[in-house]
């Protein structure tokens, strides 16, 4: 079974531009992402998938100055971009990653692709209530196929997989369960705003010698540090429309 890692970046983030080369403990939010990616166990290749827009250049060449694979394709067009991406390499399953997501989850990740490989379904539906910015999502290379090519709605071509959870009967499926102490949704471990850096900032620099520390370390680190998960619990996640 052949499984890519796939991280959609970019640099136009309207809130927070160009968030995922902003510094982050000894490094960059994108290296966070690509290394701790690169610790998912059965995965093949990781490949950082940004647009041909010019402000877009520095993740590119990034990517040339770390040895990342990196493709370029549509800016809008995100489902377009990741099928095109994944078709150069013909792999069987593909897990989708955000670059605005510096700790995530690389331990779970191996535990779907594990998953995958014994029940080889389209897609595993992660049931539990994730703190936002950890969640990956595995689904089969037939799977996102079907979902480029028909997935016509504007939120399904910027929104990967949204397609398959809006119309679930297309696609067989099978549930993977969090471990206990992750299901902390009023968590937001991610990058969007300003508050969500400074909450990443305190991480980084908490943990700063350890890039690969374990994304249930990293909650319970708000969790006993309630000052610093209350800097961004305010914000909201953008409305898929």
């Amino acid at each position: 079974m052949k499984t890519l890692i796939i991280i959609q970046a970019r640099m136009g983030s309207s809130r927070l531009p160009g968030k995922v080369l902003l510094p982050l403990g000894e490094t960059v939010v994108l290296d966070y992402v690509v290394k701790r990616c690169r610790k998912v166990v059965g995965v093949a290749e990781v490949i950082v998938a940004t647009s041909i827009l010019s402000q877009d250049n520095a993740i590119a060449d990034w990517c040339e100055q770390n040895g990342v694979a990196c493709f370029r394709g549509s800016e809008d067009d995100v489902l377009s971009r990741y099928y095109k991406c994944a078709a150069q390499y013909s792999p069987d399953y593909v897990i989708r990653v955000t670059s605005d997501c510096p700790f995530v989850d690389y331990e779970m990740a191996s535990d779907l692709v594990k998953m995958m490989e014994r029940e080889q379904v389209d897609i595993l539906d992660v049931e539990g209530e994730l703190p936002r910015g950890l969640v990956v999502e595995i689904v089969s290379f037939s799977a996102l196929e079907r979902m480029n090519r028909i997935g016509k709605e504007p939120r399904h071509r910027e929104h990967v997989t949204y397609y398959a959870y809006e119309h679930r009967e297309q696609f067989t499926r099978k549930l993977y369960r969090i471990k206990p102490v992750l299901n902390q949704p009023h968590l937001r471990i991610t990058l969007d705003t300003e508050e969500d850096y400074a909450v990443c900032e305190s991480i980084g620099a908490h943990f700063r010698d350890n890039l690969f520390v374990a994304s249930a370390k990293v909650v319970e680190f708000l969790l006993k540090n309630p000052d610093i998960a209350a800097l961004n619990a305010h914000i909201e996640q953008k409305l898929v429309v």
